[in-house]
């Protein structure tokens, strides 16, 4: 079944003053799709993230969603931060609910969100916890499940899992991948690590050097689970790694 264009982005261009951090970016991504955009340290990958999530107007060009300009009034767009962002004061269950409250949801929605977010994330037996009392995963899990429970048209991480350890990353990426596949959001997702873009996503975006532009773009053929020893696996980390090795 063909999937319809979710974001087109045109010509997007950004500048802090004469500072040039990203020009001409132009590309689509298909409803339902998990594409990770890597690039070069410092080649503007978060400035990439804030533009198309409207936290930062682009200098110039357009970020469409269902064919209209992204806004926050408009479309449901959900962030997960590099920094740990669940709130200490609100149990998981809060957590959870937080943002379905904010936008002002019914009691009844919230309810029945909740309960299917605490289910798919493993979290039921801790909703009356508070974030401090769980693990670093257990804390990243209502991080992610208060992403997908507002039900957003487009969710944008950045590095979420970039300061933990390795088991809990690919604990972590799993996840995502599961929940993304149960509920068929559309996610980008920002990435350093090649392996965990080669292992996550369909689509991998490639930015140059500042100003960043999309450089090339990879297609995972790849089924999930993905094995990192797979020899097709390594052959598409290792041609990512040389397209931004070399400039």
């Amino acid at each position: 079944m063909k999937k319809n264009v979710k974001v087109q982005v045109n010509n997007l261009c950004k500048s802090f003053g004469d500072l040039k951090v990203i020009e001409d970016c132009s590309f689509q991504i298909k409803e339902g799709e998990f594409v990770c955009v890597v690039g070069p340290t410092g080649c503007g990958k978060t400035t990439f993230l804030n533009v198309l999530s409207n936290l930062l107007e682009p200098t110039s060009g357009e970020v469409l969603i269902d064919g209209e300009k992204a806004s926050p009034r408009k479309h449901n767009l959900s962030f997960i931060f590099q920094e740990p962002s669940s709130l200490p004061w609100l149990t998981v269950e809060k957590n959870i609910a937080y943002g379905l409250k904010a936008k002002n949801k019914d009691k009844k929605y919230i309810q029945e969100q909740t309960e299917k977010i605490l289910d798919l994330m493993g979290l039921q037996k801790y909703r009356k916890a508070y974030p401090a009392e769980l693990s670093t995963s257990s804390e990243q899990k209502i991080v992610i499940g208060r992403a997908f429970a507002v039900n957003p048209d487009l969710l944008l991480m950045d590095e979420p899992y970039g300061q933990m350890d390795v088991k809990t990353r690919f604990y972590l990426e799993d996840e995502v991948i599961r929940m993304w596949k149960e509920l068929q959001k559309t996610i980008i997702f920002i990435t350093h690590n090649i392996e965990e873009a080669v292992y996550m996503a369909e689509r991998v975006l490639i930015l140059s050097n500042k100003p960043a532009k999309v450089k090339d773009e990879v297609v995972i053929d790849l089924p999930h689970p993905r094995r990192v020893d797979d020899p097709r696996f390594i052959e598409i980390r290792n041609y990512i790694t040389e397209q931004i090795k070399w400039w």
